[in-house]
């Protein structure tokens, strides 16, 4: 399973247990059984510190859990942790065997002071293994169940179990379920997961953030134009602060960068990372998982309010609060949303092994979606409103050159049909004949573009009529002392490096903006 260079990696992180654990795996006769069972004996001789046993009984098989020796299991997996989820396993073992995790010291109490009812909570986390979001959350829930024992995980992978993905009617991952119940679906962070198993937690945060003190540059986003800011601040000696929904932003949901000038390849995920490091290195205030609901000018401060209550005072602001995914905005979209009609081909499309799908856009991304779903799924359609494709000739070459694909131009797409509870369906008008047809499908893509998330600054900022925020060439914005910068302006090209570029920009004209008053 493992190739000599990945175990010797194994043998030096497994250095780090602090006491002896216990890998028990409860397998069958199948394949996927007997790759776990080699695994686990892989594992087991990269550390004298870890046994391994094979007559586990939990009813999901093939599986494994990982104990302290002498405990039950509380961290487990169902399927082979292989991909991105590779380092859910590094890290589960190093947890379980007593390796403190990289988290701030209240956090930490913050875990271990979670209330479990007596029997404890039981989450399963279901993931696919091409998925980028789904090791965050089942690193978060892995975390939480190994240091409060009232608390257990199961990573389910959906491919392996699709008879309980279909009793689930999970059409979407990574989706977290509490025992029966649905707890959450797609990307959660450690923070947010324990937002919601700690009812006072959101009273408490909103509290200690009022608390602080006036920033000299509050910065509303934490993708690449407002990482960019924050670093370009941060190093003129003033006081900054990073107001983020999600660190990253739309660049977490993105596989593969070609693109970013001296930089070969990366991925989103992976860059993310990076960008945070480098924020981090300097005297920068990072705000995650907090929501903008609101910009005021009070007197001659500026004043964003959060949808948690709280109120953070600056003399300069930077809005970088990126797009989102935009939707068809049609009857049945909404009523089907991850139970069919899904946005991130790569973490959803496993889901859709052999079955009939659609994507919606012939740009790059649709086309691009098109040709990974195509290697999955027993059948692609893709819907185009122009009369032509406008992705890149390669992608449109390579598109064309797949059996299973069937493309549809000039299609206006009109209504999302389901059962109750999935898809089983697409209407669309063709615009050149004005019928209206209806494609039977089990899973809709959608992939037509970006929408700004400034719906929170209508009545304050200018905004032209796609949303977007006017800036004009040094990022200022209609309101004196607010600058923006990146996917959310009427800057054009949405690209990263053009966001950074923005973001860089912003920060300057905020520190020209503050030495003039």
């Amino acid at each position: 399973m493992l190739d000599a260079n990945i175990k010797q990696q194994l043998k030096t992180y497994l250095q780090m247990l602090r006491h002896p654990i216990e890998l028990v795996g409860s397998l069958d006769n199948s394949d996927s059984a007997h790759k776990m069972e080699e695994l686990l004996l892989e594992i087991k001789e990269c550390s004298d510190k870890v046994t391994v046993r094979l007559d586990g009984d939990h009813a999901l098989r093939p599986s494994f859990s990982i104990a302290k020796a002498g405990e039950t299991g509380r961290v487990r997996f169902a399927g082979l942790p292989m991909g991105h989820e590779f380092t859910s396993l590094l890290l589960g073992l190093l947890h379980v065997g007593g390796h403190p995790p990289k988290l701030d010291a209240d956090v930490v109490e913050r875990i271990k002071g979670l209330q479990a009812p007596e029997g404890g909570l039981e989450f399963q986390t279901f993931i696919s293994l091409s998925c980028h979001n789904c090791p965050d959350v089942v690193q978060a829930f892995n975390t939480i169940s190994a240091l409060n024992p009232g608390f257990s995980h199961t990573m389910v992978d959906g491919a392996l179990f699709q008879p309980l993905v279909e009793q689930r009617k999970i059409m979407a991952v990574p989706a977290v379920f509490k025992g029966e119940q649905n707890f959450g679906n797609g990307r959660m962070a450690l923070e947010e997961i324990l937002a919601k198993l700690d009812t006072g937690a959101v009273e408490k945060e909103a509290q200690k953030l009022s608390q602080k003190g006036e920033f000299d540059v509050l910065i509303v986003g934490g993708g690449p134009a407002g990482a960019a800011a924050a670093i370009y601040a941060a190093r003129k000696g003033i006081k900054t602060g990073v107001l983020a929904e999600r660190f990253g932003g739309q660049v977490l949901d993105t596989l593969g960068i070609e693109n970013f000038i001296s930089v070969k390849e990366t991925e989103g995920p992976k860059l993310v990372a990076q960008l945070e490091q480098h924020v981090k290195t300097y005297d920068v205030d990072v705000m995650n998982l907090q929501r903008a609901k609101a910009l005021h000018q009070v007197g001659d401060q500026l004043e964003v309010e959060l949808d948690n209550g709280a109120k953070l005072k600056a003399k300069t602001v930077i809005v970088s609060t990126g797009a989102r995914w935009r939707e068809m905005n049609v009857p049945g979209e909404q009523e089907y949303r991850n139970k069919g009609v899904a946005y991130c081909p790569h973490c959803d499309g496993p889901l859709f092994k052999g079955k009939r799908v659609s994507v919606i856009g012939g740009g790059n991304s649709g086309v691009e979606a098109a040709i990974d779903l195509a290697g999955i799924v027993k059948h692609v359609t893709l819907f185009e409103f122009d009369t032509k494709l406008r992705a890149d000739a390669v992608l449109q070459k390579k598109l064309y050159s797949l059996p299973n694909v069937t493309v549809i131009l000039n299609a206006l797409t009109t209504e999302v049909k389901g059962d109750g509870t999935k898809v089983n369906g697409l209407v669309y008008t063709d615009r050149a004949t004005g019928e209206s047809k209806q494609v039977e499908l089990e899973g809709i893509f959608v992939q037509i573009g970006l929408l700004p998330n400034t719906e929170w600054l209508k009545g304050t900022l200018e905004l032209s009529n796609r949303g977007e925020i006017v800036v004009d060439a040094k990022g200022q914005t209609s309101l004196d002392g607010v600058f923006a910068a990146g996917d959310c302006t009427t800057a054009p090209y949405k690209q990263i490096i053009i966001a950074m570029g923005e973001g860089s920009k912003a920060a300057l004209s905020a520190f020209d903006h503050l030495i003039r008053q």
